[in-house]
């Protein structure tokens, strides 16, 4: 019965707002009421579920107008805490006795959520910690309000079938794998561990320590650290100091770690008594790859150059291709976003800005955002405008596009300076990729060389017009020059100089071109 009544007023409540916004949009009803606040309300008064189903559309950026982005992502879980008796039990049946666990218990919790609710407590040993607890229930009645939604959907595109092209679906199991991670403390306890490791020691940046022993996937301990929101005016005299350090940590996680904080927002950055930034709430967390890593630094040194054709390159090396593209329409759209920022102050340059620019110009044209894209996104949007709040001065291209190669080339290990234009970033590349890349073509021009003589074998009158052999030394030996023509360009830019051009490196490329026409030419 409680199923039935719960699809009963989910249905009618979504429902309704169809019906109010298409009547709104033909002019029937005349209202000065926002649609975006008005569905950020009706989410909010349909709980915890339908909050986090906001959350997650708010990453969608790419199709969803502003207004909508701006009220989703302010959703909060405005929920009366629940029963104190319930958490102690709760507490109990994970981590054993109150009275051996912690010196002192609050009943009366600090704050509450849909999800969870917080207790003070002190350990024996005398220190300050908060104890996550999980809401009974939760995890079956997400459950349920995932299936009642899918209901939903299903009937609304029998209805509309256009909208299919929004992969509606895809959102809803999006949102459902988030869920289960965020309602698991252990995960969020792998995860806040894993980056006090990564700031272990850190003059800037302090992550709360998880104890050991006191986590389950219903309820997690804390250690207490106490601060003010970054977004506090009386730090405004630090205001540029915490802009340089929250950049530099973001940099870091980026493009060394590969891992970062997706959901920064003021309430989980607090500034601790010793100027330290203290990042808070671990339960979501992005993920980039290497290649993904190396597209990012590509995508923001060619933006920062102002190469469009770069641009268009290191933005589909990211895998937002989903089909056939029409290359030059986009080109065209990206020297228009290129020479609008070209006439604007570096200080209000915006990679998030640029990044959601180009990918909303693609939405018409079979693109697709990858979920740690997305994740990305948000965390790129939160950070800068923490920054710009902290220090409206700080000048990004300086601090993100710049000391992004910088990180990189301190992740990859390597003494190469930072590249500073596309040859020497791809010939970068090259140089690294080159030993793995050689290997498997050589190979394959081995096999293909047994395949000649075995052929040659069969059939004495049959003979190849060019010996294998030879083609086989002559790819290798062409390798081997762009592999070290790339080295000498990277690691040594100075030296002798030919019509503008460094010598020994042109020479090698050149060597090299001439070996690959004598491999390809039939």
């Amino acid at each position: 019965m409680h199923i039935a009544g719960r699809l009963l007023r989910i249905n009618l409540a979504l429902w309704g707002q169809l019906l109010w916004w298409i009547l709104v949009q033909v002019g029937v009803l005349r209202t000065h009421e926002s649609p975006a606040r008005r569905l950020a309300c009706l989410l909010e008064r349909l709980g915890t579920t339908f909050v986090k189903l906001g959350q997650g559309v708010s990453l969608h950026r790419e199709f969803l107008p502003d207004d909508y982005v701006h009220e989703l992502q302010r959703l909060q879980d405005h929920v009366e805490p629940f029963d104190a008796a319930l958490a102690r039990r709760e507490v109990e049946r994970s981590l054993g006795p109150i009275g051996r666990v912690f010196a002192s218990f609050e009943a009366q919790p600090f704050a509450a959520g849909s999800i969870a609710q917080v207790h003070h407590a002190t350990m024996p040993d005398g220190r300050a910690v908060v104890v996550k607890v999980r809401r009974p229930g939760i995890r079956r009645t997400m459950e349920q309000d995932i299936r009642i939604l899918r209901w939903f959907l299903r009937s609304v595109l029998w209805l509309i079938p256009s909208a299919r092209r929004l992969r509606p679906f895809e959102l809803v199991d999006e949102l459902a794998r988030n869920l289960v991670r965020e309602i698991d403390f252990r995960q969020e306890a792998i995860n806040t561990k894993r980056f006090g490791e990564i700031f272990r020691g850190s003059p800037e940046i302090r992550v709360p320590a998880v104890i050991d022993g006191l986590c389950t996937g219903w309820v997690m301990v804390q250690e207490m650290v106490p601060g003010r929101r970054i977004d506090d005016p009386a730090l405004a005299a630090q205001g540029p100091r915490l802009a340089r350090a929250l950049v530099e940590a973001y940099l870091w996680m980026f493009f060394h770690e590969g891992v970062f904080h997706a959901d920064p927002h003021p309430g989980n950055l607090l500034v601790c008594e010793d100027g330290r930034i203290c990042l808070h709430d671990f339960g979501l967390v992005g993920f980039l790859d290497r290649g993904t890593r190396l597209n990012l630094v590509a995508f923001m040194l060619a933006f920062a150059q102002q190469d469009a054709d770069w641009v268009l390159d290191a933005f589909l090396d990211l895998g937002v291709l989903a089909g056939h593209i029409d290359r030059q329409d986009l080109r065209i759209g990206q020297e228009e976003i290129i020479r609008d920022y070209a006439r604007r102050p570096l200080g209000e340059w915006s990679f998030a800005e640029v990044f959601l620019r180009v990918t909303r110009m693609g939405h018409g044209h079979s693109m697709r955002m990858p979920h740690h894209l997305l994740v990305l996104m948000r965390a790129m949007f939160l950070m800068e405008a923490n920054v710009r709040r902290l220090d409206p001065g700080f000048n990004l291209v300086q601090g993100l596009f710049t000391r992004a190669g910088a990180v990189m080339r301190e992740a990859e290990k390597a003494n190469a300076v930072v590249p500073v234009d596309r040859l020497k970033f791809e010939s970068l590349l090259l140089a690294r990729q080159g030993p793995r890349n050689l290997g498997r073509m050589v190979h394959e021009l081995r096999e293909l060389a047994q395949g000649f003589e075995a052929r040659a074998w069969r059939d004495e009158h049959a003979r190849p017009r060019h010996d294998p052999s030879r083609r086989l030394a002559a790819a290798v030996t062409a390798l081997g020059l762009y592999m070290a023509s790339a080295w000498l360009l990277v690691q040594h830019p100075g030296g002798a100089e030919a019509m503008g051009l460094p010598l020994l490196p042109t020479v090698g490329f050149a060597f090299a071109g001439l070996l690959t026409w004598s491999c390809v030419r039939k």
